[in-house]
């Protein structure tokens, strides 16, 4: 690998940081070169942000072990985003990226302005239509760790989901896998199931983790965190059920029924999780499961999951393919291993094409980026004009040495002088052309900017449970716009919850759609608003609002 690029991957857990190093040539599989690991010492109950500790351990990290800046591909926890799965009939491709795009819109549970989504297309079940994967996350909360991994002097090319970067390991890892496939990810807040039959995948989160036998801990022998952590670490094992010959230590007796308790409540969701991939994604069962995950090395949890499930259990091993440095002892990777999968799924995202290519990066740093690397162009642009100035500089000095000595001659060429100021003066009227319809361009620019902000004003009042399905402006003249006409529903039960409280704050009754009359009155936009319709059908109640604009908008 004398031609590989050295690339940083790093996995953002909930409570350690795992980087490493690897060198990445095109069209190969990457090389593990070095890597480190380091704890969050967090604690969870106390609500106390982690951005700091996420600064001061990446920082030690690359002390340490010697990182230096680099292309870098981070991953998130799966427990920060929101994956939907989706089936879309067949299209042209610009008419299935409008699909995708308005399936965001209606799938995430937030403001499309508000989050940071991407998608994959991903195999179905069937030929009958296409199936695409949405991943979502708060921009404020991905933001919050690129500030961190900014502020600890790196910047990230890619930003990934653990979920999909353990996929994308297996994928390479284990390219001969038949059937179906499942990995248990077990993290220390939430543990990240990932099913993989073929070409496609489904992911799915489950709030029962590592830090979930912390608390029972916490609870079963009066403990802080910390000394919850630590009998976890010195005493915990999956206890076998019946009557067996238990430990001689009472403690590790009470500690091994814990964590076998939170474990089966884990298998109970798992099982619930591969009923419904089965019936609502049409999926297999599982044949093969994967552990991984800082949780996944309790003792007796392979076994416990080999004699629930019934299939074969073992661990992750994210360097089948991957190779690793001889300057790497064996024994380090074996003892890490179940927490490298997400590192060398990274790792492929810069040496190879993978199945599953998510990218989450924030707008403003793909805005950054882009920037970067226009820069060279602007300096070439700069140089060329510098080049053009000095050029007619030369130029302007041997007309003024040619005019002192052949004065005749410069006479004689007067006309022609003329005639290129005439084609001056018809240069500048042409840029003041130009510039006026920059100038239109811009107004158009703001105009559009107007309609975002007015829809998300509107929005903004809209009640819980309540959403719009029509937005019309209305023009009598085709010149400006003078009036809205908003259409939306709202759920019959959320409707009557809030009227029951605007009775009960402002002692009048409301219904729904005039409480949303009163929030639109209150933005100062309109000279009238008026409830057009408002009907009930089965769950739902709907509505017609059309609004007076106090200041009409021009369209052109």
């Amino acid at each position: 690998m004398t031609s590989a690029r050295h690339i940083l991957t790093l996995d953002i857990g909930s409570s350690r940081l795992v980087m490493a190093e690897f060198a990445a040539a095109p069209g190969q599989g990457p090389q593990l070169l070095n890597y480190g690991i380091s704890r969050l010492d967090v604690d969870p109950t106390g609500g106390a942000d982690s951005s700091a500790y996420v600064v001061a351990a990446i920082r030690e990290l690359m002390r340490t072990h010697g990182f230096r800046p680099a292309p870098l591909f981070m991953s998130i926890s799966g427990q920060m985003v929101f994956p939907r799965y989706v089936k879309l009939p067949h299209v042209t491709r610009d008419k299935l990226m409008q699909m995708i795009r308005y399936e965001a819109e209606q799938n995430v549970p937030f403001p499309i302005d508000e989050v940071v989504w991407d998608h994959q297309l991903i195999e179905g079940a069937s030929d009958e239509g296409t199936h695409a994967m949405l991943v979502a996350v708060k921009t404020e909360n991905v933001m919050r760790l690129t500030d961190c991994v900014e502020a600890a002097g790196l910047e990230p090319d890619v930003i990934d989901v653990a979920p999909m970067a353990l996929y994308n390991s297996v994928r390479f890892n284990y390219p001969d896998a038949d059937g179906c496939t499942m990995i248990l990810d077990m993290g220390a807040r939430s543990s990240n199931l990932i099913f993989i039959e073929g070409r496609r995948v489904f992911s799915r989160s489950i709030p029962v983790a590592g830090m979930t036998i912390t608390q029972e801990l916490m609870k079963e022998f009066d403990v802080s965190f910390a000394e919850a952590q630590t009998l976890k670490m010195e005493h915990a094992f999956v206890a076998f059920g019946g009557v067996y010959a238990g430990p001689e230590s009472e403690v590790t007796d009470r500690v091994s029924k814990i964590v076998r308790g939170v474990v089966t409540r884990l298998h109970a969701e798992v099982n619930r999780s591969i009923n419904f991939y089965r019936s609502q994604q049409e999926g297999s069962a599982p044949q093969f499961i994967l552990l991984t995950g800082g949780s996944s090395i309790i003792p007796h949890t392979d076994t416990f999951f080999r004699e629930k499930l019934k299939v074969a259990v073992e661990y992750l091993n994210p360097f089948a393919s991957v190779t690793v440095s001889p300057s790497i002892g064996g024994d380090a990777i074996s003892r890490d291993m179940h927490l490298l999968g997400e590192v060398t799924g990274l790792a492929l995202r810069g040496s190879l094409s993978c199945p599953m290519e998510i990218n989450l990066l924030p707008p403003t740093i793909v805005q950054r980026k882009t920037m970067r690397r226009r820069q060279p162009f602007f300096l070439i642009a700069a140089a060329s004009v510098m080049l053009m100035l000095l050029f007619w500089g030369v130029i302007a000095q041997q007309q003024a040495a040619m005019h002192r000595v052949l004065t005749e001659e410069v006479s004689k060429r007067l006309d022609g002088v003329r005639r290129q100021d005439e084609n001056l003066k018809r240069v500048s009227d042409q840029r003041k052309q130009a510039m006026q319809e920059v100038d239109g361009l811009f107004r158009l620019v703001r105009t559009r900017t107007y309609w975002s902000e007015f829809l998300a004003a509107v929005h903004s009042c809209l009640l819980d449970g309540m959403w719009l399905t029509s937005f019309k402006a209305v023009s009598t003249d085709g010149v400006q716009v003078s009036q809205i006409e908003i259409s939306g529903r709202v759920f019959l039960d959320t409707a009557a919850e809030a009227e029951k409280k605007y009775k009960a704050d402002a002692g009048v009754e409301r219904s729904s759609s005039e409480i949303l009359n009163e929030r639109l009155q209150s933005l100062k936009r309109f000279s009238r608003i008026d409830i057009a319709r408002q009907a009930d059908d089965f769950a739902t109640r709907v509505f017609t609002i059309k609004m007076d604009l106090k200041e009409p908008v021009r369209l052109r």
